[in-house]
C-alpha cells in the first residue's frame, strides 16, 4: 500500500533528521512488524521512526529523536507498603 504524506510533514521529518547531520550510529533496530525503527547514536540519543495508526485508520509517519539522558545523582527509593 502506497501512503501520500504532505510536503509539510516531509519537511518537518526532515529538519529532525537534519539535527543529527554528523552524528554516529551505535545500533539500529527494525520491530518485527515493520511499524517502528530505532536508531541508536553513539551519544546516547534515539531516533525513532515510526508509522502509527489512528482510531479512523489513517496512518502518520512519526520521527523523534530523544536526547540523552542526563546523570541527576542518585535516585530516590520509594517504597509503598501494602495493608
Amino acid at each position: 500500500m502506497t501512503q501520500h504524506y504532505s510536503i509539510q510533514q516531509l519537511r518537518q521529518m526532515a529538519d529532525t533528521l537534519a539535527q543529527l547531520r554528523g552524528s554516529q550510529v551505535r545500533d539500529a533496530s527494525m520491530r518485527s512488524d515493520l511499524r517502528q525503527l530505532k536508531i541508536e547514536l553513539m551519544d546516547g540519543s534515539v531516533v525513532l521512526v515510526a508509522i502509527q495508526t489512528d482510531d479512523l485508520g489513517q496512518t502518520r509517519l512519526e520521527v523523534d529523536v530523544i536526547g540523552q539522558a542526563r546523570s541527576r545523582g542518585p535516585q530516590l527509593e520509594v517504597r509503598f507498603d501494602t495493608a
